[in-house]
C-alpha cells in the first residue's frame, strides 16, 4: 500500500513522541555493534491490518533494518503466526517496536471488529459503514482498516458529502429551505451526494418528497419504524442508513429490515487493539 504523505509525518510524529533526544535503554545497555534477529507474532486470532505502516516505521528509524514481510493486509491471522521478519541493528530494532506495533495493533483490531461485523450482516445487503469518529490525524488508516476488515467508508470529511443532521435541521428552513439547499449545493457540486438524519417516520415521509436526496439516515429507529421506512422508500432511488444503538447483537436484525446501510462509530472509536507482538529468539516482548 502507498502511504500519503500525511501518514509518513503521523510516523515522524509518533517516532518524535517516543524516541524524543534519543532511546537512553538501547543507547547504554545494547552496544553499538550488536545486531539482532526478531518477528512480529499474532498472540490471538484476527484480521491484519497495517503491515505498510509498521514496515514504514522500521525504515524511518534505520534504512539498514531488513524487512521481511510474511502476512499482507486483510489476511486471517492465527495464534503465534508470523506476521514480519526483522533483521538489522539491535539498537534500531528496539527502538522501533513500540510505535511499529502500536500503528500495527490497533489499525488490526479495527480491521478484526469490522470483519465480525461484516459476517453478522451475511446474506442481507446492508453494508457496514465507519463514521467520522476517528482518531484525530488517524482517519486515512482508521478508514483503509475498516475496507480490510470488509466494510465501507462513509464520507471521509466534512468536504466530499453534505449530511444534514439534527443540529443544522432547525436552521435549514423546513422542507422549502432543504430543497433550495440542495439545489445550491449541486449547483456547485453536481456530483456530491447529500444525506438527511431523521428521528421519525414522518420525517422520512417529508425527505422522500425533496429531489436531489441520496441517502436518508434512520436514527435510533426501532426495528418496526426501519421496516415501514423501507417500505416507504422503495422505488425513490434513495437509499437508507441505519444508525444509533448499534450493538453486535442487534447487527443481523437490523439489516434484515431491508436498510442499505448500518454505521457505528465502534469499528474505530472504541476498538479493542489485536495482540501482537515482537519475538526475539523466541522471547516474547
Amino acid at each position: 500500500m502507498s502511504l500519503p504523505a500525511e501518514v509518513h509525518e503521523l510516523i515522524r510524529m509518533a517516532l518524535a513522541e517516543d524516541v524524543g533526544p534519543g532511546d537512553a535503554t538501547a543507547r547504554f545497555f545494547v552496544t553499538a555493534e550488536a545486531r539482532l534477529e526478531a518477528v512480529i507474532l499474532a498472540k490471538e486470532q484476527g484480521v491484519l491490518a497495517g503491515v505498510g505502516v509498521a514496515e514504514a516505521v522500521f525504515r524511518a528509524v534505520d534504512p539498514a533494518i531488513s524487512v521481511t514481510v510474511r502476512k499482507q493486509d486483510g489476511e486471517a491471522l492465527a495464534v503465534r503466526e508470523v506476521v514480519m521478519e526483522l533483521s538489522g541493528p539491535a539498537r534500531s530494532i528496539l527502538t522501533a517496536e513500540r510505535t511499529a506495533l502500536n500503528f500495527l495493533q490497533r489499525l488490526s483490531g479495527i480491521a478484526s471488529q469490522t470483519a465480525v461485523y461484516v459476517k453478522a450482516v451475511a446474506g442481507t445487503k446492508a453494508r457496514i459503514l465507519d463514521t467520522r469518529k476517528t482518531t484525530p490525524g488517524w482517519r486515512w488508516l482508521e478508514k483503509a482498516a475498516v475496507r480490510t476488515g470488509g466494510g465501507t467508508n462513509h464520507r471521509t470529511g466534512l468536504y466530499d458529502m453534505a449530511m444534514v443532521k439534527d443540529n443544522h435541521l432547525p436552521r435549514a428552513g423546513g422542507l422549502e429551505g432543504l430543497q433550495a439547499g440542495i439545489v445550491a449545493l449541486k449547483a456547485a457540486h453536481p456530483d456530491m451526494k447529500v444525506e438527511l438524519e431523521a428521528d421519525t417516520v414522518e420525517q422520512v415521509r417529508g425527505f422522500l418528497t425533496l429531489r436531489g436526496v441520496s441517502c436518508i439516515l434512520l436514527d435510533n429507529m426501532t426495528l418496526e419504524q426501519m421496516r415501514e421506512c423501507v417500505a416507504l422508500a422503495q422505488s425513490s432511488g434513495v437509499e437508507l442508513e441505519a444508525s444509533g444503538g448499534i450493538t453486535l447483537e442487534r447487527l443481523p436484525q437490523i439489516a434484515a429490515t431491508g436498510v442499505d446501510f448500518i454505521s457505528s462509530g465502534a469499528l474505530t472509536h472504541s476498538v479493542k487493539a489485536l495482540d501482537l507482538s515482537l519475538d526475539v529468539s523466541g522471547t516474547a516482548f
